[in-house]
């Protein structure tokens, strides 16, 4: 009895396993995930830019006004 081992698909696959189509580099869902991550990756760094800019309430701007001495 001899088995034979059916010669292996040589379509492209993404990252995942999906199959693609010609001039696909990724699928559906993995592209859709891709975008995701820059988008987060966008807003966290307009997050950390947005908060370096202001000044917590309540405190003063100077070391004389907070009540430090140099004596």
């Amino acid at each position: 009895m001899t088995n034979e081992i059916p010669p292996l698909d040589e379509s492209p696959s993404c990252e995942c396993g999906a199959r693609l189509s010609e001039g696909q580099k990724l699928c559906r869902k993995c592209h859709a995930w891709r975008r995701w991550l820059r988008r987060q990756a966008l807003r966290r760094r307009a997050n950390k830019r947005r908060g370096q800019n202001r000044r917590p309430a309540n405190r003063p701007n100077h070391t004389a006004e907070a009540g430090v001495s140099w004596a």
